[in-house]
């Protein structure tokens, strides 16, 4: 499966360790099957702290996941919900697992968790109001073994930055 990975480098070997803390499924190396969400990641980064060149890193990652922990999110449910808080807080509970699948929580979506977040939601409505994004897929790889065997680079493209 073609997976991307938006940065302001080309990277041509992953490494989890290069990875920010309290991210959405824990520290680990993200790929995500949409190529425009690679886009964005890579266009954010670029404008942030990190300046730098926006490059989206294809990746080819194998249809064979069997031999590794993989955690599943279908949707966003409560599992998902609490899973990406707890990440969020600092949790180590993403090194149970060398693969975690589910919804990205984009600035939109994180909003709406936040209000969960702080205690001003509770779950049900949380997730009502979720359902009306339109959420992208995020892949974390945790574990540096795992990535090595089972994401292989392909090639970079940068990203226009649009001049407004």
């Amino acid at each position: 499966m073609t997976v991307y990975h938006g940065s302001i480098y080309e990277i041509k070997k992953s490494d989890v360790s290069f990875s920010k803390d309290f991210l959405d499924f824990g520290k680990g190396f993200y790929v995500t099957t949409f190529k425009n969400q690679a886009e964005k990641w890579a266009l954010r980064k670029s404008t942030r702290i990190e300046k730098g060149i926006p490059t989206v890193n294809i990746f080819e990652l194998s249809d064979d996941l069997s031999a590794y922990k993989i955690l599943d999110f279908k949707s966003e449910n409560e599992e998902w919900l609490d899973f990406v808080c707890d990440c969020r807080k600092g949790s180590e509970i993403f090194n149970d697992y060398d693969v975690i699948i589910g919804a990205v929580a984009d600035d939109d979506v994180f909003k709406t968790v936040n209000m969960y977040f702080r205690g001003l939601w509770d779950k049900k409505r949380t997730l009502e109001e979720i359902r009306y994004y339109k959420t992208n897929n995020q892949i974390c790889i945790t574990n540096q073994e795992a990535l090595v065997q089972i994401l292989s680079f392909k090639s970079s493209y940068t990203v226009e930055v649009d001049p407004k």
